[in-house]
C-alpha cells in the first residue's frame, strides 16, 4: 500500500471517527446538554469579539496621548484613561467569555466521556469468550483507557482550539484588509498559509512516530500487567530478571521513539517561530514605512503589532493540538474498532427468558469445536433429568469442561441441540439462562474486595445473615470470623490472599446463596484436603437435592453417589452407568479407578 493510499485511508478512518463522535456532542433526547453546547458557543464567539476588538483600543490610547504629547491637557489624559482602562475590560472579557465557555461545557465533555466509557464496559462484556481468551488484557485496558480520555479531549480541543482560531484569523484578515489594505493582508494570509503547511507536515511525521511510541507502550504494558499477574509463577522459576529483560527490551523501544519525539518537536518549534517571525518582520516594515509616510499613526504601527503576537499565540498551540487531536482520533478509532466487533452470541430479537419447571437438561446429538480444524465433541449425547446428579469424567482434553461452557453458552453447538426443559438455549436471553445456573468452578476468581462482597456476589440483595448461612453451609464461618476483619477482610487482586480451599469455599458459598435450580460442579473439590473435602462433599450433595447438578471431575471418589456417571473419551461417551455398574462391567471406568485406588494407597503409605 503506497502512502498516499496509506494518508486516505487515514482521513477516511478519521472522518469516521468524527462522525461517531457528534452524537455525543449533540446528545439525542438531552436538551439540557444542547443548550449547553448553544450557550458554550455564544460564550466562545463574544470571546473572540472582545478579543478581536481590544487592539482598537491599545491604538486609540496610544494615538490620544501621541497627539496630546506636545501640550498635555486633562481631557487628552481622560481620553488616555479611558482607552486604557477599556482595553484592560476588553482583554478581561476575553479570558472571563472563554473560562465561562469551558464552565458550562464540562459537563458535556464528561457525560460525553461517561457515556462512552459505560458502552464500551458493556460491549466488552457481551463479547465472547473467545475473543476474550485471544486478547491481552493489558493491551485491551490500554485502548480503553486512551480511547475515553480522547473523547473528551477531541471534544474540547476540535471546538475550543481549532474552531475560534480559525474564526479569529478570519476576523483578522477582514480587519487587515479593511483598515490598512491588501498587503498586509497578503503577508497575513502567505504567513498563515506557511505556518499551517509546515506544522502539518511535520506533525503528521510526528504521528506516525507517535503511533510506534503507543505501540511499544501497549507491548510494555502487556508484559508488565502479564508479569505481575503471574507472581508466584515468576518466583518459582526466579525469573524475575528475564522477566525484567523482556520488559526492558520493551521500554528501551520506547525510549529511543520518545527521544525522537523530542528532536522533532524541537525541529517543529524552531520552524514555526522562523515562519512567524518572517511573517511579523514583514509587517512591521510594511506599518514603519506607512507611519513614516504619513498614512499611518504610530497607533495604527502598535496594532498591527498588537494583532500578529495576538494571532501567534493560538498558531504557537496548532501544532500541539492538531497533534494531539490526531493522535486522539487513532486512539479513538482503535476504542471504536472494539465497540464494532460483533458479538459471537446474541440474543434472537423478543426472545423469552428461560422457565425451568424441573431442570431436565439434554445435549442432543452435540458436535463443537472451539477451532473448525478442530472437533472436541462429537455426537455428544447427554440428558440430565430434573433434580438428579450426572457425573462427567475422563482424562485430560476429552471436552468435559466444554460442557460447561455450552450449557452456559459461552458458546453455542455447531451442530445438534441443548436444551432445558425443552428449550434451546439459543431461543432463551441468556441473561435469565445464567440466572438459572450456578457454578463452582475448578480455580475460583474472586473479587479484589471483601469477603462478604464476594459471597454475596451470587445474591446481590442477600441479607448479612443469608451471606453467613451460606457461609456456614460452605465449612468457611469460622475461618472468617477468625480474621481480624472478618467479611471485611480484603481478599486481594483475584483472591491470592487466601489459600486455594479457602478460596473454593468462597465460591461455594457464593454459589450456594445463589440458590439456582441447575448447578456446574466443576472440579469443586479439587483444591481441598480430604478431610475438608469430606465436609463440602456432604454442603454440595445436600444442595444438589431436587435441583439437576452436572458434575465434572477428575477424582472419581467425589462421584461414587451420582445417580450417573459418563466417561468422555476425546469428544465421544464410551461408558455410562452408575458407580458399581460401571464397576462391574469392568471397563473403561473400572481401570480409572483402580488406578486412583492404587494412587490414594501408595500415598498414604508414604
Amino acid at each position: 500500500m503506497t502512502d498516499a493510499t496509506d494518508a486516505k485511508a487515514e482521513r477516511k478512518s478519521s472522518l469516521n471517527v468524527l462522525r461517531k463522535v457528534a452524537p455525543y456532542l449533540w446528545p439525542a433526547g438531552q436538551p439540557a446538554m444542547r443548550a449547553r453546547v448553544v450557550l458554550a458557543m455564544l460564550a466562545l464567539v463574544v470571546a473572540k469579539i472582545a478579543t478581536v476588538i481590544t487592539p482598537f483600543f491599545f491604538k486609540g490610547a496610544v494615538d490620544t496621548l501621541t497627539a496630546g504629547q506636545d501640550a498635555p491637557t486633562v481631557m487628552f489624559v481622560t481620553g488616555a484613561v479611558a482607552l486604557t482602562i477599556a482595553y484592560a475590560v476588553m482583554r478581561l472579557a476575553g479570558v472571563g467569555f472563554n473560562q465561562l465557555r469551558d464552565a458550562i461545557f464540562v459537563r458535556v465533555g464528561q457525560r460525553a466521556m461517561r457515556r462512552l466509557a459505560l458502552e464500551t464496559f458493556e460491549h466488552m462484556h457481551a463479547l465472547s469468550m473467545r475473543y476474550h481468551i485471544t486478547r491481552k488484557t493489558g493491551g485491551l485496558s490500554r485502548i480503553i483507557e486512551r480511547g475515553i480520555k480522547g473523547i473528551e479531549f477531541l471534544l474540547r480541543f476540535l471546538l475550543f482550539s481549532i474552531i475560534p482560531l480559525i474564526l479569529e484569523l478570519l476576523m483578522v484578515a477582514i480587519i487587515f484588509f479593511v483598515v490598512f489594505d491588501v498587503r498586509y493582508l497578503g503577508v497575513v494570509v502567505v504567513t498563515i498559509a506557511l505556518y499551517i503547511w509546515f506544522t502539518f507536515r511535520v506533525t503528521e511525521w510526528r504521528v506516525k512516530i507517535r503511533r510506534d511510541m503507543n505501540k511499544q507502550d501497549t507491548e510494555a504494558n502487556q508484559k508488565a500487567i502479564d508479569s505481575l499477574l503471574n507472581f508466584e509463577t515468576v518466583k518459582y522459576f526466579s525469573a524475575e530478571r528475564r522477566e525484567a529483560a523482556r520488559y526492558d527490551v520493551s521500554m528501551a523501544s520506547y525510549e529511543g521513539l520518545a527521544i525522537k519525539t523530542n528532536y522533532t518537536l524541537g525541529f517543529l518549534n524552531f520552524g514555526q517561530s522562523v515562519l512567524i517571525t518572517g511573517g511579523l518582520l514583514a509587517v512591521m516594515i510594511l506599518a514603519a514605512m506607512g507611519v513614516q509616510d504619513g498614512s499611518l499613526t504610530v497607533g495604527d504601527f502598535v496594532m498591527v503589532n498588537a494583532y500578529m503576537i495576538q494571532i501567534t499565540m493560538p498558531l504557537n498551540f496548532l501544532g500541539s493540538v492538531y497533534r494531539e487531536i490526531r493522535q486522539a482520533l487513532v486512539d479513538m478509532g482503535e476504542m471504536f474498532d472494539l465497540l464494532e466487533q460483533p458479538a459471537e452470541i446474541t440474543d434472537k430479537p423478543n426472545a423469552p427468558d428461560l422457565r425451568v419447571d424441573g431442570g431436565e437438561i439434554a445435549f442432543s446429538d452435540v458436535v463443537f469445536g472451539y477451532d473448525p480444524e478442530r472437533t472436541i465433541l462429537h455426537g455428544l449425547d447427554l440428558t440430565v433429568p430434573a433434580g438428579q446428579t450426572v457425573a462427567v469424567v475422563g482424562p485430560s482434553g476429552s471436552g468435559k469442561s466444554t460442557i460447561g461452557r455450552l450449557l452456559f453458552r459461552f458458546y453455542d453447538v455447531q451442530q445438534g441441540s441443548l436444551k432445558i426443559d425443552g428449550q434451546d438455549v439459543r431461543d432463551i436471553t441468556q441473561e435469565s439462562l445464567r440466572a438459572h445456573i450456578g457454578v463452582v468452578p475448578q480455580d475460583t476468581v474472586l473479587f479484589n474486595d471483601t469477603i462478604g462482597y464476594n459471597i454475596a456476589y451470587g445474591r446481590p440483595n442477600a441479607s448479612r445473615a443469608e451471606v453467613e448461612e451460606a457461609a456456614k453451609a460452605a465449612q468457611i464461618h469460622e475461618f472468617i470470623q477468625s480474621l481480624p476483619q472478618g467479611y471485611e477482610t480484603v481478599v486481594g487482586e483475584r483472591g491470592l490472599k487466601l489459600s486455594g480451599g479457602e478460596k473454593q469455599r468462597v465460591g461455594i458459598a457464593r454459589t450456594l446463596l445463589k440458590n439456582p435450580p441447575i448447578l456446574l460442579l466443576d472440579e469443586a473439590t479439587s483444591a481441598l484436603d480430604s478431610e475438608t473435602e469430606q465436609g463440602i462433599q456432604e454442603a454440595l450433595k445436600a444442595m444438589g437435592k431436587g435441583r439437576s447438578v452436572i458434575t465434572i471431575a477428575h477424582r472419581l471418589s467425589t462421584v461414587v453417589h451420582a445417580d450417573q456417571i459418563i466417561v468422555l473419551e476425546r469428544g465421544v461417551v464410551v461408558e455410562r452407568g452408575t458407580h458399581d455398574a460401571l464397576l462391574a462391567k469392568n471397563g473403561r471406568y473400572a481401570s480409572m479407578w483402580q488406578r486412583q485406588q492404587a494412587e490414594s494407597e501408595e500415598r498414604a503409605l508414604a
